[in-house]
C-alpha cells in the first residue's frame, strides 16, 4: 500500500502526521509513505528527521492584512496544484491523509479529484480552514473533540483523539527528582508540590511575563517550579530570576545560576530553562501544569490526567486555542485564564489551586475521562480500511 500524507506549518500539524505514519509503518512494514509539505516550513526539516521522504510545494497562506500581495499567493497555489498532480500521478497513492496546513489543501484537493480516497485529521475543537474546505472531498474525518458536526458531515466523523509523543507516560516521581536534582543542581523533594510551566519550544510571551511579575510570590510559596521559558525568552527570564530580591542565594548557589534558590538557602527551588529535554519526567513530577491550549498539549494533558491552567494564545488562526480550552472547561477538566488577564490572574489562580488537593483530584479525574489513547493506531486502522476498499 502507498500513503500520501500532507500538511504542516506548525508542530501541531507535523507531530500527528508523523505519528500516523509511524502507526501505518508498524502495522504494515512494507507500505510506502510520502509526505507533501510547504517549502520553507518546519515540516521540510522535521519529517526527514523522522525518517520519511517529503516533497515541498511553493504554496503559502493568504495575507489578510495586505490583500494586494495575494496575487502572488494565487500564482503559487496554481503552481502547487500542478506539482501536486504530478506527485499523485507518479506516486499513485492508495489513500491521501490530510492533517491541515497550506500544503494539505493543495495536495488533498488534487488527490481527491484524481480518485484517491481522502482521510482528514482535525486536531482542534474549532476546525481549521483547510479541513473545512476539504470536508466534501473526504471519505472520513478523524477528530479529537465532540460536537464537530458543526463543521463536518456527521456520517464522516470518527472520534479518535490526537496522537501524542511516544513514551510520554514513562518515568516516576522518584526518577524525576533524581534527574532534576542532578541536572540543575536543585534540591527537589517528593514532599513538596511541583508547578510545571510550559509555553512551547519558542516560548509564550504572556506566560513568561506573568511569571516574572510574580516571582517573589512564587519563591515564597513553598512549592517547586519547573519553568520552561522557550529559547526566545530565556535570557530575560533568567535575568529576572537572578535579580529577584528573594532569589539571591544565602549561600551555596552562585548568583548567576539559572535556578532561583534551593533548600540549602531555605527558599523554594525554581528551575528556569529554555527547554526541558525530559518531558516525561517533568510531567511525572508535576502536580499542576500551566500551558498554552494547543491541540497536542491538551491531548498530552488528557492522556496523563494532569490538572492544568490553560492560557490560550490569541495569535492563532480563528482563536482555536480558546475553543480547545473551553471544551475542557465545560467538563470541569481544566481552568482557563485568558491571555489578556494572565499577568494579574495566572499566579493568583495557580498558587491556591496547587495547594487544594480536592480540586486537583477533581480536575485529574475529569480530564482523564477525555483521554483517547492509541489515537495514531486508531487513525491508521481507518486509513487501511479505506485502502482495502
Amino acid at each position: 500500500m502507498k500513503y500520501l500524507i500532507s500538511g504542516g506549518g506548525t508542530g501541531g500539524h507535523i507531530f500527528p502526521a508523523v505519528s500516523i505514519a509511524n502507526a501505518l509503518r508498524e502495522a504494515d512494514p512494507n507500505c510506502e509513505i510520502l509526505f507533501v509539505g510547504a517549502l520553507g516550513r518546519m515540516e521540510m526539516e522535521r519529517v526527514p528527521q523522522a525518517g520519511y521522504k517529503i516533497i515541498g510545494l511553493p504554496v503559502k497562506g493568504f495575507d489578510r492584512s495586505r490583500p494586494w500581495k495575494n496575487i502572488l499567493v494565487v500564482i503559487d497555489l496554481i503552481r502547487s496544484m500542478i506539482q501536486a498532480r504530478k506527485i499523485v500521478r507518479d506516486f499513485r497513492p492508495d489513500v491521501g491523509i490530510g492533517v491541515g496546513g497550506y500544503a494539505s489543501g493543495a495536495a488533498m484537493k488534487v488527490a481527491a479529484k484524481m480518485g484517491v480516497p481522502i482521510l482528514l485529521q482535525e486536531q482542534n475543537g474549532f476546525a481549521g480552514v483547510t479541513n473545512k474546505l476539504l470536508k466534501d472531498d473526504a471519505k472520513k474525518i478523524c477528530v479529537a473533540y465532540e460536537g464537530m458536526e458543526r463543521f463536518f458531515p456527521k456520517d464522516k466523523i470518527i472520534l479518535t483523539g490526537n496522537p501524542v509523543r511516544q513514551n510520554l507516560t514513562s518515568g516516576t516521581k522518584e526518577e524525576a527528582i533524581k534527574y532534576f536534582n542532578e541536572e540543575f543542581g536543585v534540591n527537589f523533594t517528593t514532599e513538596k508540590k511541583t508547578l510545571l510551566i510550559i509555553g512551547g519550544s519558542l516560548g509564550a510571551r504572556t506566560i513568561n511575563q506573568s511569571i516574572i511579575a510574580h516571582l517573589n510570590e512564587l519563591i515564597e510559596s513553598g512549592i517547586q517550579v519547573i519553568w520552561q521559558t522557550g529559547k526566545n525568552y530565556f535570557a530575560d527570564c533568567k535575568a529576572a530570576l537572578t535579580n529577584s530580591a528573594l532569589a539571591r542565594p544565602i549561600g551555596g548557589t552562585p548568583s548567576n545560576s539559572p535556578i532561583g534558590a534551593s533548600d540549602d538557602c531555605q527558599l523554594p527551588a525554581i528551575i528556569c530553562t529554555d527547554f526541558v529535554s525530559q518531558m516525561p519526567l517533568a510531567y511525572a513530577l508535576a502536580d499542576l501544569v500551566i500551558s498554552r491550549a494547543g491541540a497536542s498539549s491538551i491531548s498530552e494533558l488528557c492522556l496523563l490526567g494532569k490538572p492544568s491552567i490553560l492560557v490560550p494564545s490569541p495569535n492563532v488562526a480563528e482563536d482555536h486555542q480558546t475553543h480547545n480550552a473551553i471544551a475542557l472547561v465545560k467538563k470541569d477538566a481544566a481552568v482557563l485564564v485568558k491571555d489578556a488577564d494572565a499577568k494579574d490572574a495566572l499566579i493568583a489562580t495557580a498558587l491556591p489551586l496547587i495547594k487544594d488537593d480536592k480540586q486537583l483530584e477533581s480536575l485529574h479525574k475529569n480530564i482523564l475521562k477525555l483521554s483517547l489513547p492509541d489515537s495514531a493506531k486508531h487513525i491508521a486502522q481507518e486509513v487501511m480500511k479505506l485502502a482495502k476498499k
